[in-house]
């Protein structure tokens, strides 16, 4: 089986590993805030903050922009559900924006649409998710500007998008937002096996993403209510969480970041090849702002069903028993039973819900061969009837 994606671990990977293992330190030492320092310096970001994932991250950024009850959080429904979910772990409530139908993130025209209703409804959300799906960058300069004029803050959900850029800048450098989220599972582009980044150029909401991080304590004396009563003294001054990073992960993720780079330019060189190989089959893949470089961590396509003699599910099935590991990014997040319980129905997003229609992630990864990609597009062309 061709898998939609996998990690790629190396020999000085598992030595740097190792070498935690064999260190003092498996948990808070060293090498997590040299991680943070690594990611930090290379997209341009002032301050970074390591987790154990990055829905921990969403978490802890909607709670250091002070997201609470009463408040409402907004996002696109083609997402991962942490991207929703982390607005009722505040309390908040939830609402979607519909996407365009060609990039496949959060459309600005229906954003601004929204807006000028929910402002004369007084109904404005606090903060906006913007997912960047694929790791192809939303419009962040037209959403920041929007989010200036109608005063709520941008979380930047980057978990398919380190090693990206937006115009000239690296995705992560916060240009336009408040806080970039990270992710790093195994299938993300560089890998921590599990975990996650918030980072910022705000320093009261990196003091803030800290505390949240590790329960709320301080060893900070400026930041205690008292002198300490000796060197073991702490203070808890709010509600956290242990959502630290391990050293073994931090590690991990320092060694595979000396091939970001290499990772992402292989994955546009895949594309590319894959833009030519499909040309001519009926279906489209996601358009790309010249402007701009996607992460690629995803390659999806949509399928004509016009033109086509086999459904959505044949081609899937199709796929799947030709060995082709492919999958389906996302089930729009309204439709899942927990949303419905809220209030949420079908046909609320119709860009969204005709993207999950017609869409399957195929095969896209460093380390896949030309030989595996010509059986990714044979078995495609076949199971289309092409």
């Amino acid at each position: 089986m061709i898998p939609y994606g996998r990690q790629d671990i190396r020999e000085e990977d598992i030595d740097a590993v190792v070498s935690v293992l064999k260190s003092d330190f498996l948990t808070q030492g060293p090498m997590v805030p040299a991680f943070e320092n690594r990611v930090a310096s290379h997209v341009g970001s002032k301050f970074a903050v390591a987790v154990n994932s990055a829905t921990s991250a969403l978490h802890i950024a909607c709670l250091a922009l002070d997201l609470q009850k009463g408040d409402v959080l907004w996002t696109t429904p083609i997402t991962f559900v942490a991207s929703a979910n982390c607005a009722l772990y505040c309390g908040a409530a939830i609402d979607f924006v519909d996407i365009n139908p060609k990039t496949y993130n959060i459309s600005v025209e229906k954003l601004e649409e929204k807006l000028i209703f929910a402002q004369s409804r007084g109904i404005l959300p606090k903060i906006l998710v913007a997912v960047h799906l694929c790791g192809e960058p939303c419009e962040m300069e037209k959403i920041s500007a929007l989010s200036k004029k109608y005063g709520f803050k941008i979380i930047e959900d980057a978990s398919h998008a380190i090693g990206g850029k937006y115009k000239n800048s690296f995705i992560g450098s916060n240009h336009y937002s408040d806080i970039t989220v990270f992710s790093f599972h195994p299938v993300k582009i560089i890998t921590t096996a599990e975990g996650g980044m918030a980072l910022t150029n705000n320093a009261l909401l990196d003091q803030r993403l800290r505390l949240l991080r590790s329960h709320g304590i301080t060893r900070d004396e400026a930041s205690m209510t008292h002198q300490p009563d000796g060197p073991w003294y702490y203070q808890q001054i709010e509600l956290g969480y242990n959502y630290r990073m391990t050293e073994l992960q931090a590690a991990l993720g320092l060694s595979q970041m000396d091939r970001l780079d290499l990772y992402v330019q292989t994955r546009h060189q895949l594309a590319k090849r894959y833009q030519d190989l499909l040309r001519d089959l009926p279906l489209s893949a996601q358009q790309l702002d010249p402007e701009s470089y996607s992460g690629l961590h995803l390659y999806v396509i949509r399928l004509d069903k016009n033109a086509i003699k086999n459904t959505h599910l044949e081609v899937f099935n199709d796929l799947r028993a030709s060995g082709i590991g492919v999958n389906l990014h996302y089930i729009p997040v309204h439709l899942q039973p927990y949303y419905k319980k809220l209030g949420f129905t079908p046909n609320s997003y119709p860009e969204a819900e005709k993207y999950y229609s017609e869409a399957i992630s195929i095969p896209l990864y460093y380390g896949m061969s030309e030989s595996q990609q010509d059986q990714v597009v044979q078995a495609i062309s076949k199971a289309v009837g092409a």
